[in-house]
């Protein structure tokens, strides 16, 4: 049988990024603002963010070739891209393997609420509040900004172009959390409650994997099974430091 989706598929967020950092310094002092004074596509790795990257890296080194991915698909987002490219340097894949940006793994938009802590989106955003916690976060679309929903459609998108160019590759994503999040929503068929029930029990990880196989055999329609999902086993055998830092707006998680 052809196969019409990659024979493996790997989703991974990015390592902690400056912004979480920052995030997280911001609502230990009650600040309403996140103090990022760059566009959040430029925001990069700390430090400790590069570490989780090279050692997501070493630990697919170990594994057999047909066991690494040969496609690299990342957000243009900077800490993604620095994510997909420590990875490879350090060995995860081949280091002739190109890494391909595509811009509908960005990370979800938040509009008026960028940069916002949850605190800062009650005092200096009431109404947004008020209309998220009326229509859940699945639905809710800040001002310039994206729902779950807005998210999920630009990725089937990207999921008809995967099926197009990559059937039967081993394809490594590079994204977000929510990107993480709302491609489990497509390949698995989830339903909001379900979505937002697994987005509940904890963040996805910095460098955390989400990975798929193609299972003819054990699904009807071919498609995808889920083999994994947050694992951080590669970052703990590599002795990083494991994060679950949630996205630089508080705003993305309820």
């Amino acid at each position: 049988m052809t196969l019409e989706w990659p024979e493996r598929l790997w989703i991974v967020r990015h390592g902690q990024s400056a912004g979480n950092v920052a995030r997280d310094q911001a609502t230990a002092s009650n600040e309403d603002r996140i103090p990022i004074d760059q566009r959040d596509v430029d925001v990069p790795l700390s430090a400790l963010g590069q570490e989780q990257a090279r050692a997501l890296g070493r630990w697919f080194a170990k594994r057999a070739v047909g066991d690494q991915p040969d496609v690299l698909l990342c957000s243009p987002y900077v800490r993604a891209r620095q994510t997909a490219t420590l990875f490879r340097d350090a060995g995860g894949a081949n280091a002739d393997d190109p890494i391909c940006g595509d811009e509908r793994l960005r990370e979800k938009e938040f509009g008026i609420l960028d940069g916002l802590t949850t605190s800062g989106i009650l005092h200096l955003q009431p109404e947004q509040a008020e209309f998220r916690r009326l229509l859940g976060k699945f639905y809710h679309r800040p001002p310039g900004g994206e729902s779950w929903c807005d998210v999920i459609l630009r990725l089937r998108s990207l999921m008809d172009t995967i099926s197009l160019h990559y059937a039967g590759r081993r394809v490594m994503i590079f994204a977000h959390q929510v990107v993480v999040l709302c491609l489990r929503t497509i390949i698995e068929n989830l339903d909001e409650a379900t979505i937002l029930g697994i987005d509940r029990e904890g963040d996805v990880a910095n460098c955390g994997i989400t990975e798929y196989r193609h299972l003819a055999g054990a699904i009807k329609s071919g498609k995808l099974e889920l083999v994994r999902y947050n694992a951080v086993a590669p970052m703990e055998d590599q002795a990083a430091t494991v994060t679950h830092e949630p996205d630089r707006a508080r705003g993305a998680r309820g």
